[in-house]
Formats: C-alpha cells, structure tokens, sequence
C-alpha cells in the first residue's frame, strides 16, 4: 500500500500505474532520455507538471529501448500527441568528453550506468515513433532540439547538419523555455486544430512549402546547401539568428531546404513572476522514480535537492555560453514569497541536513532586466550589458536577493544556505553598495567560492565575451580582503577554460604565469567544448567572429589542445615534457630552467640539474639526490635487494654499466663505483641475505 501511495506522487510510467489512476485514455506521452526525476530541476517535470494542471494526462516514457519499437507501445497510441526531449543536456554531450571519448558514466541515468539513451537521442526516438504510429502529432523541445533547430555546425560529425525537425520527421518544435509554447499547442489540439495547421504560436518552429504564409515579420538567412559549404554565410546566418532571440524585437527565421522552408517564429515573452511562481508550486515529488530504488538512484539528484532556482535568463550573454539562445537574455525571477515556500517545503524532507546548497539559476545574483529601457524595447541586438565594459544603463541592484537569502537562513530547521551555482563576479563588483558582498563572504561561502574568470588574457577574454582581467583581480582583492576582515580563511575556485577560439599559446603561457603569481595551482580545467548554440562554436568551425566578421585563429589540433591545457597546469609532473614543448613553440625558453620565475626544470640532458628517470617518464619528481642516494633507488629496494622486472625482489645483481649510462649520462661512473661500495664484502656490510620466496 504504501509503494502504490508513493508511486502515485509521480506521472505514471507504466500501464499499470494508469490503471491506478483509473484513467481511460492519455493525452500525451512524453519520451525522454533521462532517467525520470519529479524535480523543478528538470525541464521533462516541469513541462508534465504544467499540462497535468491545465486538465491534460501525460505519461512519462523514460529511456526506452531504442533499439526496438517495443517500448514505444506502451502506452499505445495517445489522444493528442507524443512529446520528445532529449533529456537536461544534448546526448552527445552526455555521451562524449571534448576529446570525442566515450564516457563511463551517466548523472542522469539511474546507477549512472553510462549507454541508456542513443546518440542524438531526439532524431532515434522520433523515428521510432514514426515506424509505430505514422502520422501522429510529434513534438519536441528541450536543450538538445532547441539548440539544433537551425542548421548547425556538429562538433562530431565535423560537418553541418541540417536542422533537427527536419532529420527527426517531427511536426513542431517548441525551442526555448516551453511552458506556454506547449500548453497553447496542446489547447490547439484538443480543440481539433491539425498539427499541420498550427503556425501562428511564438516559440516554435516548422516546415512549410517554399511560398506559404509566414504569420510574422521574417528575415530570411539562405538555404542549407548553401550554409553546409560557404562558412562566411554560416556564420552571417547565425548572427541573424542571435540577434532575433528577442521576444521584444525578434523576427521570424526562413531557413530553406530545397522546396522547402523551415520556419523559426518570434521567441515566446518570458514567464513574468507570477507565471513562475505558479510552475514551482506545482506537486514535484522532488525525487526520483521510486523504481530506481534498486539501482542507486539516479545521481543527478544529489546537485538540485536541496537547492532553489530562482531566476531564468542571463545577460551576461558569454560567447562559449548557450543560455542566450535556449533562455535568453531577459532575466526573469520568482517571488520572495515562492522562494520561501519551496525553502519550506525542502526543511520537510525527511533527509534535509538542515542545508540549503544553492539559491541560484544561470546566473546566482541576478534578479531583474539589466536595465528599464530593456523592459521596454528588449535586449540590444549588438551591445552586450557586461562587457567589454558595463551599459551605461545597467541597474545593479542585490538588496532583493540578499534579503530572500536572510529569510531563508532565518526559517525553522536551516543552519546555512549557499550560493553555489556562479556568482557573476564583475556585476557583483559594480554594486556601489557592499552589503550583499559582506554577506555573501560571511554567511554564504562555504568555504570556497566559484566564479568564472576563465582566463587572463584579455585577448581570449575578448573572445570569449568576457571583461577585462583588470575587473576579476579587482574582485579577487577585495573578496579576500572582505574574509581576511571577517576573520575567515576562505578561497576562490575559478572555472579556467583552455584552447578557446582566439586563445593563442602565447595566452595559455600568460595564463600559467598569472596562476603562478597567483599561487593556484588548478585541479580541473575545461577544454572548450564546441557544443550547437554558442557564438563561440561559430567561431570554432568557421574561423570568423560572426558578430564582427573578423578573422580568428581558432586551435582545432589535438596536440596543440593538449599543449594549452598543460600550461595551465604546469606544475603537475606528468604535463612537464608538453609544457616545455609549448614554451618552445611561444618562443618563451626563458621560462625553462630552475630559477624562480620559471614555470618548468630543465629536461635531462639541457644544461639543468639532475632530472630523475621517473620524471623523464612523466612520473612523480624527485628532488636532486646524492649518487649514493640514487644508487640505492636504482638498484635495489629499500631492503637492500635488487628490484627486477616483475617488481618481485631477488638477491642484489650488479647494474650493468651499459644500463647506468643510458640511465644517467657522465653520472653512471660515480654510481656504479657507490654500488660497488655499497655492495662489497669488504665495505664492513654484509651482504643481503636472500630472501626471495620459493
């Protein structure tokens, strides 16, 4: 009894748990690649969540075996339609690291058992539907169908592939943050409106014949056979495409496919406040399905449980960024009152630990459009509010933010809360007023804050759309000022990324010098990961900035990428031999040696100190040693008995002198005579017993 009263917190997700609801028919099944979690985190619940209040069934169709139609039938044939995501993240993504390796694991699958979802899992899933139930209504929407509704550049494929509606056969797709998008279509079908006649909502994209009615102003950016082969084309059209992302000034987009046109309609307005409050107080079950229970759960979850979204949008627009064109760049952001709820209802968990982790969203501290005239007229088409220097018009206001935080902490049952998902580290610098710094330094960190310089050089920041490095190390001053004031021994972790469109050798050695001065050395840095959506992917494929039109040198070699990533982490021993490499091709030799400011020792053979073998084989350093010393390592182990190949221990053998000199050069005499010594009957030791085991 109690399982089946659990169970019936979710959707259901098998026909037995239709039966229980003792409903007759559903309207919808939604497919997706995630494994299925209840929680305002994920785009799949909300959007289920959201239809269920406005009176329509849906069930959730979680990883299906795509290998077959099988797991497609469950359900049978739904009333209205079938909805299909990609999941939280594109799927190639969630299968491939940068370096195009398979990954081992899956957060978003239970036991985050890697390979449950296809590779584009949008384009495998719709045609599986196709071969089952033939024409009937097919939706999709999500990051990943979002983010490829043009034709885009595919970092795997290295090619341009054409538009996802168009290889997935699908009738609409709905881009963007979709809960008016799909409660408006599904209204339209149950009325009896033809998914082939729906062309008039915002937010959606379709296929049209060459010549029909377009519902609203258009601008058009070419046909596909052209944009495939002509990157200066390719990278004009995307620039039309950024800049109608808009719901304020955005035209349609006519994109063509021979008698075909493929057709982006104007983005849908933003939820207002109160629209949002009303999609996180809907009934989530804040967990994932109970039938993952067995496996481990689904790891995703550990992130978002104790966490608060409570704003959408970003207009700090990053170039390597997608958010511009998935959520756009109106900022939008819930009640202090919603918040406090869902801060409520997270204390009532029966695991809560008396920690909220996060009060953010794309961006922590942003609340409100950057600016009043935005509100108005919409975002600018080509002036960003951040950078290279900030609007002039930009309102930076943390009053509201930093009062909702206070009220959190203040609630029955919290002992802290955090702000973990990214503080924009140059809007918060702005604020004239310091208040919310202080509070952020003394009640918010735990321990170590997260923002993202990403580099700091400014011709990489400049292609990466972020400020000037000036504005980072200003914040880093004064955020440990602020903590060396509050008596607290705090730290920055910031997100560096490597071999950037733009980003040259010469920066990556700038980078590694900063960091040394700096006296962080990094544990993770990010390869830029050319993913469909971002101004910076543009860049990447077509090497041309497609909102100037300028020519970038664009690192495409995978050596040359592995010579920028150990840069940034040249104090590690196994990136020695690449980071000497790199500073020979930037020219910078003089940052090779064993003085102070240089960044790596000398290689065996060049002049430097003594560098052990180990070392020469990318292994853990050693510090200079005497022959003595070094003879006893090389020959034998620690209980005075030779090491041999297979690591097994055996009665001293002298080292042969052909061996000693490749090993260790005009060294070798002074060894072998201190083996000698160490070894001989005659030296007042004994010699080693054998204690080799027979």
């Amino acid at each position: 009894m109690q399982e089946s009263l659990e169970r019936l917190k979710f959707l259901p997700v098998s026909p037995e748990d239709v039966r229980a609801r003792n409903w007759s028919e559903i309207d919808f099944v939604y497919v997706t690649g995630d494994a299925y979690v209840d929680h305002p985190s994920f785009g799949v619940s909300i959007i289920s969540r959201v239809l269920e209040s406005e009176g329509f069934r849906v069930a959730i169709l979680s990883q299906p075996d795509f290998r077959s139609t099988k797991d497609f039938c469950r359900f049978g044939r739904p009333r209205l339609g079938f909805l299909v995501s990609g999941g939280n993240i594109d799927s190639m993504v969630a299968h491939y690291t940068v370096s195009k390796k398979k990954r081992s694991y899956d957060y978003y699958t239970a036991g985050g058992e890697a390979g449950k979802r296809p590779d584009r899992a949008v384009i495998v899933y719709c045609n599986r539907i196709r071969e089952v139930y033939g024409d009937v209504p097919i939706v999709i929407g999500g990051l990943e169908a979002s983010l490829r509704r043009f034709s885009h550049y595919d970092y795997w494929d290295d090619r341009v592939r054409r538009s996802i509606l168009v290889d997935s056969r699908a009738d609409i797709l709905a881009y963007g943050m979709g809960e008016k998008i799909l409660t408006r279509i599904a209204k339209l079908l149950d009325k009896g409106v033809p998914i082939k006649k729906i062309r008039d909502v915002r937010g959606t994209v379709y296929l049209a014949k060459r010549g029909d009615e377009v519902h609203f102003e258009s601008v058009e950016v070419g046909d596909y056979d052209t944009l495939k082969t002509d990157k200066t084309a390719y990278a004009r059209a995307f620039a039309t495409q950024y800049r109608n992302t808009d719901s304020v000034r955005g035209k349609a987009i006519i994109e063509y496919y021979g008698d075909k046109m493929l057709v982006q309609n104007p983005p849908m307005p933003p939820l207002e406040r109160e629209e949002l409050d009303a999609v996180y107080a809907l009934p989530y079950a804040r967990n994932y399905h109970p039938d993952y229970e067995p496996l481990g759960g689904v790891p995703a979850i550990s992130e978002v449980k104790f966490s608060i979204t409570h704003n959408r949008g970003c207009f700090g627009a990053c170039n390597f960024c997608a958010i511009a064109f998935h959520q756009g760049r109106e900022v939008r952001s819930r009640s202090e009152e919603s918040v406090l709820a869902e801060a409520k209802l997270i204390t009532e968990l029966p695991d809560f630990k008396g920690y909220i982790n996060d009060v953010g969203g794309p961006t922590a501290n942003f609340r409100y459009p950057s600016c009043e005239k935005q509100k108005r007229d919409g975002v600018c088409p080509t002036r960003k509010c951040l950078s290279p220097t900030p609007c002039k018009n930009l309102v930076v206001d943390h009053t509201e933010y930093m009062e909702m935080l206070r009220k959190i902490e203040s609630l029955d049952k919290v002992k802290r809360v955090f702000v973990r998902s990214g503080i924009r580290f140059d809007y918060l610098l702005y604020d004239k007023d310091d208040s919310f710094f202080r509070r952020l330094v003394t009640h918010h960190v735990s321990g170590q804050l997260k923002v993202a310089p990403e580099h700091c050089s400014n011709n990489a920041l400049s292609m990466m759309g972020k400020p000037p490095v000036e504005v980072f190390e200003s914040f880093k001053k004064k955020y440990f000022a602020l903590c060396r004031e509050a008596g607290l021994e705090q730290y920055i972790v910031p997100y560096l990324m490597s071999s950037h469109p733009g980003s040259t050798m010469n920066d990556a050695v700038e980078m590694a010098l900063w960091l040394k001065k700096w006296g962080y050395q990094p544990e993770q840095v990010q390869d830029f990961y050319p993913t469909p959506g971002t101004i910076s992917t543009v860049m990447y494929y077509t090497g041309i900035h497609p909102m100037t039109g300028k020519p970038v040198k664009v690192t495409t070699d995978y050596h040359e990428k592995q010579l920028q990533r150990a840069l940034l982490q040249y104090a590690r021993p196994e990136n020695r031999n690449l980071v000497r490499e790199a500073l020979r091709i930037a020219g910078r030799e003089d940052l090779i040696g064993n003085s102070e400011g240089c960044l790596v020792r000398a290689a065996f053979g060049e002049g430097g100190r003594y560098t052990p073998e180990r070392e020469r084989r990318g292994g853990k350093a050693q510090s200079h040693r005497t022959a003595a010393q070094r003879a006893r390592d090389v020959g034998m182990d620690k209980n005075k008995t030779a090491r041999t190949d297979k690591g097994a221990s055996a009665t001293y053998k002298p080292i042969r002198s052909k061996k000693l000199d490749r090993l260790f050069g005009e060294d070798a005499a002074k060894i072998k005579r201190e083996v000698e010594r160490l070894t001989s009957t005659g030296s007042g030791r004994k010699k080693p017993k054998d204690k080799t085991k027979r």
